[in-house]
């Protein structure tokens, strides 16, 4: 076990976290190979190892004692912003299209009612890049105000499992790691709400990161071919000091925004799966609290309800997967008069959902499969196709600004069991 560990985290920290869009909101659809080909099942669909985050209940599901599943996604999103804010309407594209999200997972049998695991995980993230557009001192043809996004998040988690008769109960106690950039350039005019800024300032603090700590806890149960599974994840609480006060502030009324926290969400959620011979159906719902996560709360983000669906054939040397998954977009269009509770008109927050965090991505097709090159090793593969949605709000200066975005992944895994 002490071998695996020390494989899991090495492995880990050389692929790294990084920013990169997620297709609900700023978390990924699922983790690991199998479960983002089947559309994001794994609330009440085991597969093996990579079970950690999405149902810790679920790693009892490993084929041998022990289980090492190491992989990654390469993600490629597709974000096309069209503004107007002043100087002429703007079709640029963000230049933040491809990233690398690392994944590892180990688990083991420690007896006939104990397992345990380790893994490390790129969990999700957002990020755009307009730095080649226009400047703002150009008039016609700037209008993205060269806006730079980056938030990058990755957890380290050790679940633990008690598994008796037909049930099993398990908790992933979760350290994570997150990093925060913005900047732009300062756009000026009438809505300039911080005197000592001209346009085409740059504003920002540049990066800051934090440790924070969460947990997940998972419940399964199967019997006669049909598996249920519940789950909950903890809000983790980020805070990034002087990164969003810094770029929040010159769009206030007041010239001041005092938060820097920006957390992830908690979920809840429920599964089933039927197994009969070679065919699993299955079917996961689950609900990711942005309303009340703080940061994303200022911003007006909504409760994603993400109901996924799955299909799975699988034989002795290889399976089949395809899914797909539903979630209206976690970003709204802003019509309040006046400013929210944190102080921001609902331009602003149109303007940096839209601009900087378009999270807004709602339909995912999906497909994948295993293939055994041995007793004991195999390989996953996975693709994620998200079908462009495109939104328009009213941004701070009163005119239109869509956004575009759609995006694909492929996904790689190696899985040794011993």
């Amino acid at each position: 076990m002490k071998k695996t560990i020390k494989l899991a985290v090495v492995a880990a920290l050389a692929l790294g976290a990084t920013s990169a869009f997620a297709t609900n909101g700023s978390t990924m659809l699922g983790m690991g190979a199998k479960t983002r080909g089947m559309g994001g099942i794994g609330i009440g669909k085991g597969h093996g190892a990579e079970s950690a985050l999405s149902n810790p209940a679920l790693i009892t599901t490993i084929k041998k004692e022990n289980e090492i599943s190491f992989g990654g996604t390469l993600f490629m999103p597709d974000v096309t912003a069209t503004n107007n804010i002043g100087n002429g309407t703007v079709t640029a594209d963000s230049d933040a299209d491809m990233f690398v999200i690392p994944s590892v997972s180990v688990a083991s049998k420690i007896n006939d009612n104990f397992y345990a695991g380790v893994g490390m995980w790129g969990t999700g993230g957002l990020g755009v890049d307009y730095r080649d557009t226009n400047s703002m001192t150009a008039g016609p043809g700037s209008a993205h105000m060269q806006m730079v996004t980056a938030l990058q998040l990755m957890q380290f988690g050790v679940p633990l499992v008690y598994a008796r008769d037909n049930y099993s109960i398990g908790i992933t106690p979760i350290v994570q790691y997150g990093s925060l950039d913005i900047n732009y350039e300062f756009p000026g005019g009438a809505n300039a709400m911080t005197p000592t800024l001209v346009a085409g300032d740059q504003v920002g603090a540049g990066v800051n990161d934090d440790l924070a700590f969460g947990y997940n806890i998972g419940l399964a149960y199967e019997i006669n071919g049909i598996t249920i599974g519940a789950v909950y994840k903890s809000e983790i609480e980020m805070e990034y000091k002087g990164v969003m006060s810094s770029v929040i502030a010159p769009f206030t009324p007041t010239g001041v925004y005092a938060n820097d926290k920006l957390s992830t969400p908690s979920e809840m959620g429920i599964g089933v799966s039927y197994k009969m011979n070679e065919h699993t159906v299955a079917l996961d719902w689950k609900q990711i609290n942005w309303e009340d996560a703080t940061g994303y709360k200022d911003f007006e983000w909504a409760d994603q309800d993400v109901i996924s669906i799955g299909y799975e054939y699988t034989t002795s040397g290889w399976a089949a997967r395809v899914g797909y998954a539903f979630a209206d977009s976690a970003v709204e269009k802003q019509t309040y008069a006046g400013v929210n509770s944190a102080g921001l008109s609902a331009g602003t927050v149109n303007t940096f959902n839209a601009l900087g965090f378009p999270g807004n991505v709602e339909s995912h097709f999906t497909i994948g499969g295993t293939y055994n090159i041995s007793d004991m090793i195999s390989v996953d593969l996975a693709a994620v196709f998200a079908a462009e949605n495109k939104q328009t709000f009213t941004n701070f200066a009163g005119q239109d600004i869509t956004v575009a975005h759609s995006e694909t992944s492929y996904s790689f895994q190696l899985n040794y069991a011993f």
